[in-house]
């Protein structure tokens, strides 16, 4: 019999779980029309950038919406232009290096769809949009995994600002761009073992909500745990 993934992975630096939580700030900025939100967008914030877009998924985390930013959905259902909408809504927010390439390419796609519809969009929307910016605070849970198995019941069990924190905001923190998932199960210092870390990875840029992912994650590592002979 195989002996099971805890006997032989145990990592020399445990996994510290980190929730965290929003302040939002309104910003008296508001957009009734899609130009006037083209307007606004060149000159907002960056925070309020990644408020809109980023930190969706975190006010959202049970959610599977059709349009995954603040942007696309007002675009579409207040400003009824389906077709920027689903533009906008195709944007992989944590794609992009910084935040100033990202409000780059939301104006590009902003400014190119109303320049072929020049004469369309100065009708006010039925609900206007107002900008918001907002800070994330880490806040440090009690929860430590040493083991494949104590951190697949950990990402079973912890709230969903830890999800967002580890799975998203990390995506952000990090020049490589991964997750602090993927990158604690492939470090010679954690569990090492890339394959896992490589599927985790994949898991986060399927573009699925908190819960989602929480759900996908813990399947995986259940299938690692079975294939040597170990349970959760």
């Amino acid at each position: 019999m195989n002996p099971s993934v805890n006997e032989y992975r145990r990592a020399l630096r445990p996994f510290q779980f980190v929730s965290c939580m929003e302040l939002r700030e309104v910003l008296g900025k508001r957009a009734t029309d899609v130009v006037r939100l083209l307007e606004l967008m060149e000159e907002v914030p960056l925070d309020s950038i990644y408020y809109h877009t980023h930190s969706f998924y975190l006010r959202h985390s049970y959610a599977q919406t059709l349009y995954p930013n603040d942007f696309a959905t007002w675009v579409a259902l207040y400003a009824h232009d389906r077709v920027l909408g689903e533009q906008l809504g195709v944007l992989d927010p944590f794609a992009y290096l910084s935040l100033d390439a990202l409000r780059q390419e939301i104006i590009t796609i902003i400014d190119d769809h109303l320049s072929s519809h020049p004469a369309v969009y100065r009708a006010m929307s039925g609900e206007p949009f107002d900008f918001i910016r907002s800070h994330v605070i880490e806040a440090p849970l009690d929860r430590q995994a040493w083991t494949l198995s104590e951190f697949r019941n950990a990402v079973r069990e912890v709230e969903a600002g830890a999800l967002y924190f580890h799975l998203c905001e990390a995506r952000m923190r990090k020049t490589t761009g991964f997750d602090d998932f993927s990158h604690w199960l492939s470090a010679r210092d954690g569990l090492s073992m890339p394959e896992l870390a490589a599927q985790v990875q994949r898991v986060v840029r399927l573009g699925l909500n908190l819960e989602g992912m929480r759900a996908r994650i813990v399947a995986l590592c259940d299938a690692e745990l079975m294939a040597h002979g170990g349970t959760a």
